[in-house]
């Protein structure tokens, strides 16, 4: 089965999360992704637990799909070997501080000499750009500073760091985004771009209606727990035996919700007839609406909501999620048998397109896996050559 991106090579120098996340995404989708690591160490993220035969299960969850070749670019045998990868290569992924690829000697301005098509990707904390841009970064800094921290948590609560590290994953999402632009751009122009991504910018694009609120107002929004700050209700509430979250969007909605609750008096109730009436009174309904919720349990308002059209569902945690019968009916957990970790589960691929395949072909590589493939196969070098570039530690 044709994958879209079958016919795309792709060199991926980025490591940890942002990187590896954006090439993962063109991996899945069928681009051929060869994953440069340094020699012995590889990827930063092999030595992040947890631990399966000595396996990085994080660094096996971001790397499926891709193969491995370590490469010491400090050497100058490492540098004309990525070069002469570079000539038929269509993108290369890089998510070091700015400035290190020019210390290579591998900057963009070197890159696209070799093969003007090529289409250059940088990951970076804040950008090639501006006064941040030589700057070290993490996920929790730009979270911090891309203002998510200050309306995440409780409400009047501390500023709260998002749980999963959506800085550097949507970096590696408008990362990918960018590299596929680039390339139908090469289709009309014949010459390869370079792509600059920047987390902070990323962070900054995605506040939603957080921006909007500020400058509609004036006033910095802060932390409101699980409350939607435009709708009601939008939030999860109490069952006699858990919690719910009820999502009613719109005044429609509103209806369905009241007729289902059993409080169709509430529809036409002047304080609460449009969403903006509701959000202003919204001490008035909160209570109004937890003691209806309470009298069933989350399973009966579960059937109840669904039968009424009211948007709604359970708070699942990990072990209910990878069991969830919408979750394994779009093929969202997958097994794969990984050579040294034996089975291992992974989320599936969140793209579904007709007539392509969403199975994961292959789990992430052992370091250095397809050294000897790589070298032999794409650049013509013997088994003597191969041997004498370990000796000297180029791979």
């Amino acid at each position: 089965m044709n994958l879209p991106l079958e016919n795309i090579k792709v060199i991926d120098l980025s490591r940890v999360l942002a990187g590896p996340y954006g090439t993962m995404v063109l991996a899945d989708l069928g681009a051929d992704v060869l994953k440069i690591e340094m020699p012995k160490t590889g990827d930063d993220s092999r030595a992040f637990g947890p631990y399966v035969n000595n396996e990085s299960a994080y660094f096996m969850s971001l790397n499926r799909n891709k193969k491995s070749l370590t490469l010491n670019l400090k050497k100058e045998e490492g540098k004309k070997i990525l070069k002469d990868l570079l000539k038929d290569a269509d993108v290369i992924v890089e998510n070091y501080r700015p400035g290190t690829m020019e210390k290579l000697g591998l900057g963009y301005d070197v890159l696209k000499e070799i093969n003007p098509k090529l289409i250059y990707a940088a990951s970076s904390g804040f950008g090639h750009t501006g006064p941040y841009s030589k700057r070290p970064a993490y996920d929790g800094v730009i979270q911090a500073m891309g203002g998510i921290m200050s309306i995440t948590g409780p409400k009047g609560g501390e500023p709260t760091r998002v749980g999963p590290s959506v800085a550097d994953i949507f970096s590696g999402l408008f990362t990918a985004i960018g590299i596929l632009a680039a390339v139908n751009e090469r289709r009309e122009t014949g010459k390869g771009t370079k792509v600059d991504v920047s987390m902070l910018d990323c962070q900054v694009g995605i506040l939603e209606n957080a921006l909007a609120r500020y400058f509609a107002t004036g006033v910095a929004p802060k932390p409101a727990g699980n409350k939607h700050t435009s709708i009601v209700p939008f939030e999860p509430f109490n069952t006699s035996d858990g919690q719910i979250v009820i999502a009613a969007g719109n005044d429609n909605l509103w209806a369905k919700f009241c007729k289902a609750m059993g409080t169709e008096e509430l529809i036409d109730d002047e304080r609460f007839k449009t969403n903006p009436l509701r959000n202003k009174n919204y001490d008035a309904l909160k209570p109004l609406i937890d003691e209806k919720i309470k009298e069933k349990t989350t399973e009966e308002w579960k059937k109840i909501l669904l039968d009424a059209g009211v948007p709604s569902g359970p708070i699942n945690n990990m072990e209910m999620l990878v069991k969830d019968e919408q979750v394994l009916a779009r093929n969202m957990i997958q097994e794969v048998e990984h050579p040294v970790a034996g089975k291992q589960h992974l989320p599936g691929i969140p793209i579904k397109m007709d007539g392509v395949s969403d199975k994961i072909r292959f789990p992430a590589p052992v370091l250095g896996q397809h050294n000897e493939e790589v070298l032999a196969e794409r650049l013509g070098y013997s088994k003597e050559e191969i041997e004498k570039f370990k000796e000297e530690g180029v791979l």
